[in-house]
């Protein structure tokens, strides 16, 4: 049997942060990256959805490079609500200019990953421009039958809790997305960050998730107006592509 192709995706880091509970974001990234490294199965490439920097700083972007890059593979990065897309490509020597859209499609082999940037400079919620989701469907058509992951920092995706849903990509644009999605029967799943826990649904008949932190998570309250953050265990996925087709699974790490 041929050995899966293997994206690991983390996210939302928040480097720089000041730490919560006695737990620091730097080492709870380290931690993640020491589990990755670890397993019997080492990932082909990594996705980092967001959120890598609290304070965009050239610092926080350069320490995510490290500790990630010690793995030896390939990895590959998209903006989140508190990054600087500027400061991003400087740091990090991505390609495109200033604070424009961060958006790319990277050939991975057996799967495509097409990233498409959901962030609003200045805002916590997200959204794209008109431009963004025609580009995404020229890029899927591009490669029709190479089957493809969708990546964005705001999962494409309804929580039920107020706070989150207020921030989160809103209905107008979900509905926007899903007409491209609906078109491109190759694109196997959508993934992104944002909301500090494991939360899945369904954009055009196709898997959403949204990834867990690799530091402060999210408590489930469908009654409360503000998201509780808490120092709870990190995690990271793991999106398995075999025979064209995917699967995923969510690692948490025990507690801090």
């Amino acid at each position: 049997m041929s050995r899966p192709f293997l994206l690991a995706q983390i996210s939302d880091l928040h480097l720089g942060e000041p730490a919560v509970d006695g737990v620091e974001p730097e080492g709870c990234l380290r931690r993640v990256v020491a589990a990755l490294d670890g397993l019997a199965n080492r990932p082909d490439a990594i996705l980092v959805s967001g959120d890598l920097a609290e304070h965009a700083a050239p610092a926080e972007y350069r320490f995510a490079a490290e500790t990630i890059g010690r793995l030896g593979v390939p990895f590959h990065v998209l903006p989140g609500n508190h990054d600087d897309r500027a400061a991003m490509r400087a740091a990090l020597a991505l390609d495109g200019s200033g604070d424009a859209p961060l958006d790319y499609a990277v050939d991975l082999g057996p799967l495509r990953l097409v990233v498409v940037d959901s962030t609003i400079p200045g805002e916590d919620r997200g959204g794209f421009e008109p431009e963004q989701l025609e580009r995404l469907d020229a890029e899927l058509a591009a490669a029709p039958e190479q089957p493809a992951i969708v990546a964005m920092h705001h999962p494409p995706l309804a929580t039920a809790m107020p706070d989150w849903d207020g921030v989160n990509l809103p209905a107008p644009e979900r509905r926007a997305l899903a007409q491209v999605i609906a078109r491109h029967p190759h694109v196997r799943a959508l993934v992104g960050g944002h909301l500090h826990r494991v939360t899945t649904s369904t954009l055009a008949g196709r898997p959403v998730l949204a990834a867990p932190s690799t530091y402060l998570q999210a408590r489930p309250d469908f009654a409360r107006e503000t998201v509780e953050l808490y120092a709870g265990a990190p995690g990271f996925t793991l999106h398995a592509l075999r025979d064209g087709e995917l699967s995923t699974q969510v690692e948490i790490l025990s507690s801090p």
